[in-house]
This record gives structure tokens, sequence and C-alpha cells, in this order.
């Protein structure tokens, strides 16, 4: 079937008959009038809506095929949660609206600052950051204000080797220097190395626990304890909290400011860069630095309104406040599971990813075979040495067999690393498959590793110029 909608258009055919205009005219002045056709192709509204359905069969997503994207917790989300996201009620309003035309919004936003508290242990928490770099920025650059409003100039913030890239991308952004340390052989952080690094140059340190490697980070205490000695803090990256919701509050290990992924641990289908909703929690400490403004409840009347009366804030982060209707599906996704159903969430995340796990590792190199988190790292070192197989084919080899590639080379620690995340969201049967899938494609790297090499063949294109494609993208057809 010819997927050039162009070549489909017939001169005369329209799918749409627009009403007779009702209102007065006027003529366009000639400086914004166009001066060719617009060049659409005339079609049927038939042929339009099977065009782009077809299309759409085409694409990967959580809705079509199993999704294992590690770090990234691409989950199904309950269709409830985007139909009260469709409410009108929601859809119509406006930033710009009257508190006092909007309390139901204003009181959405309160509720769940207040659940995503009692989540984290942490007493404040703005959710005004549009991603989650951008609640790391906003939290980095709280702690640039907290030890300049002490009059220390502490510029080192200390990162592990594992870490997310946008770690040291905010950190840098908020004016401070990185240093990295190392894991250790167990995969956590080399506390011996730490010590090493901690100076009283030093403002904090950002982690990911549990950190990308999908292991929990059992020294977080010790680590915590050499931090406060130093007078510095500590910064967690929320992006694994997919594992934990439930069963370890951040603030308990010892963190003083966290970023939160809604889009990832609460619910909203993301990916392509967007949309996003990245809340900051902050202990005590760091209160009077919170970016502005603020839902605050009046203790008499019960009524909701924004308050931007900070002296010491950071300031405004962008216009409106937070990505609403991102806010309101991680707030339905909350109240519709509850406490036990957020622990459960954790419960079979991390069971699903260690079953997997225990699975793959007959076959496929797992370079911290332990106990892990919610997802988990194979390797193809051995295999592209043996086979001149790697995770690079792997991952596209897996696009054919319906299976969207999980993240590949990264962790960078870890050499033709692929992260493994199946998610809580999914069943056995799903796991399973996946799971014969990947010893299928084993066999055939030691059977006719040219068929895995050459993977994809079942997409409309298979393997594209990827670093040509970065630096020469076409945009135009």
């Amino acid at each position: 079937m010819n997927e050039n909608v162009f070549e489909k258009s017939v001169e005369g055919r329209r799918g749409v008959i627009f009403p007779h205009l009702d209102v007065e005219t006027s003529e366009i002045p000639e400086w914004i009038a166009r001066k060719s056709p617009i060049g659409l192709p005339s079609l049927s509204q038939l042929d339009v809506v099977r065009h782009f359905v077809r299309l759409s069969h085409k694409n990967f997503s959580v809705d079509t095929h199993f999704y294992p994207l590690g770090s990234c917790t691409m989950k199904f989300n309950p269709k409830i949660n985007e139909y009260a996201g469709s409410l009108d009620g929601f859809i119509n309003i406006h930033p710009y609206q009257d508190s006092t035309q909007v309390q139901g919004a204003l009181e959405i936003i309160y509720g769940l600052e207040n659940a995503l508290g009692k989540i984290t242990g942490f007493p404040h928490v703005p959710l005004a950051p549009n991603a989650g770099a951008q609640g790391e920025y906003v939290g980095v650059t709280m702690i640039k204000k907290y030890f300049e409003s002490r009059g220390e100039s502490r510029s080192i913030a200390i990162i592990p080797d594992s870490a997310h890239g946008t770690n040291p991308a905010s950190a840098v952004m908020a004016g401070f220097k990185t240093i990295q340390v190392k894991s250790s052989d167990r995969g956590m952080v080399d506390i011996d190395h730490l010590k090493q690094l901690l100076t009283k140059d030093v403002a904090c340190i950002m982690l990911t626990n549990p950190n990308t490697l999908g292991l929990f980070e059992e020294d977080i205490l010790e680590i915590s304890d050499l931090l406060k000695k130093n007078g510095s803090l500590l910064y967690y990256d929320g992006a694994n909290l997919n594992a934990i919701v439930g069963k370890v509050r951040p603030s308990d290990m010892g963190f003083d400011v966290m970023h939160i992924n809604l889009h990832k641990t609460f619910s909203t289908p993301h990916g392509g860069g967007g949309p996003g909703c990245g809340p900051v929690c902050v202990s005590e400490k760091l209160k009077d630095f919170l970016p502005y403004p603020k839902v605050i409840k009046h203790p008499e009347k019960g009524t909701y309104q924004l308050d931007s009366s900070r002296e010491k804030s950071i300031g405004r982060i962008r216009w409106f406040y937070g990505n609403f209707l991102i806010i309101l599906r991680a707030y339905v996704y909350i109240i519709t599971l509850g406490i036990d159903g957020l622990q459960k969430v954790s419960e079979l995340a991390v069971l699903n990813a260690n079953y997997v796990k225990e699975r793959l590792k007959k076959i496929f190199h797992v370079p911290y075979d332990k106990i892990c988190m919610h997802e988990f790292i194979i390797s193809m070192k051995s295999i592209k040495s043996d086979h001149g197989v790697t995770a690079l084919d792997l991952a596209k080899r897996l696009i054919d067999d319906g299976i969207h590639p999980p993240t590949i080379y990264f962790p960078l620690i870890v050499q033709e690393a692929m992260m493994i995340e199946p998610t809580e969201t999914e069943s056995k049967e799903t796991l399973d498959h996946f799971i014969t899938i990947m010893e299928a494609i084993y066999a055939d790297i030691l059977k006719d590793k040219a068929k895995v090499q050459g993977a994809p063949y079942n997409t409309p294109v298979s393997r594209l110029d990827e670093v040509k494609a970065v630096k020469e993208p076409k945009l135009t057809v």
C-alpha cells in the first residue's frame, strides 16, 4: 500500500465541508496573503483516516508493544487518569484566571503536594518544574543559594560515574564544578574514593538510589553521614523512584532535596520530549529558597491561593504553575492506588526485574549479579568479542519481534550495556515471551550471526546512519 499521501490526491475530493461563514468578511492585507496554493492533497475523509491509522501501526508504544526501556519507567498507565485529564472542567481553565474561579484545580495541586510529601518524607513540594532535568536544576540552584545565604562559597558537586547525564549538566548550569566519584566492584559508590574527594569546597553529592545499575546503595546512611559531617547536602535524583515508593523515603536516607519525575513514576505516557513534570521536594533547611508561587490554604476559610511572598526564593522558574494536566493525572493515580497499591507497584517492579534477570543470566552476562531493584544490566562485551554482535545489533533485532529496544550503552561504566526494565504492569506471560525471544536471538548469534547483525528486517527502513542523522538532520521531505 502506497504510504505517500500526496500520491493519493485526486483533484476535487475533500474530506471536510466548512460551515457557511456567518461573520462579516474583510480583505486580507497583501503582505500576509499567500502567493501560491498551499499544496495540500485532495483526499476523502476515509482516505485520510486510513492513511494516518496505518502510519500509527508502524509506531511502538506502551499500548501496543512491550516497552522494557530501562531508567525511563515506560509503563502502562491506567486510562482513568487519561479520562480525568480530558474533562472540560480541567482542560478549559487558564492559569491567568482569578484564584476564586479555579479552586478545584488549586485543591488538586495542594493535595498532590501533600501526597508527595508523605511519600518522600519532605514537607515542602513545589510542582512548578516542567521536567525532571528542570527539577534537578531547581534543586541544585537552591543548594547554591543555601550556601550563599550562609556566607559559604562551596563550588563542587560530586557526581557518581554511573549517574544520569542530566546530573552534571544541571550542576554546571547552576554554577557548580563537578567531580566524579568511582563505583566499587559491587556497583555502589566507592566509599574510600568518596572520602578522598570530600573537602570544605563540596556543596553536595547527586545520587540516584537505586542507581542506574538497578542496585540499591547499601551504604547510603554512611554516605549521608560523611556528607553531613562535611557540612555538605545530599541531592536525590528521583528518576528511579518507581522501585521504592511506599517502601523507603528519601528523607529517611538522609537526603535534603530531590526531584520526582511524575511522568515516570506517577502516570503519564511520555517520550519524544514531553510532556513532563518534575516536582522538587525539600527539607526544612531549604524551604526559604523554594521557587514561587506556592499554593497555600487559608486556615479558616479553607480556600486556596497562590503565594509569592518569599524574600530568599530562587524566583519564578516558569511563567505558569506547573504542567497542570500532568499534576492531575499523578493525583488520580496516587489516590486510586492508595499507599497499599503504591507499595504493590514497587514490589511487582522489583519482582519482574529479578525474574527476567535470573532467566537471562543463563545466556547473557550480568556484570552485577545480585538482587536488583526495578531494572538490571546485561553486557554484550564478551559476545561482541567472540561473535562480533553488539548491543546495538541485539536492540535492532528486538524490533523485528515487536519489542521496543531497552536502553543501550548506558550506564557508561558497563561496556556494551543493555539496561532492561520490565516495569510492574507487565504480566508473567509477557515477560516469558520476551525471555523466549532473547533466547532465540542468542541462538541466532551462535548459528547465523548475520541474521542479527543485519536487523531489523520488518521495518519501513532498516539501519540508518545514526551519526549522520544527528549531524545532518533531514527535516523536510
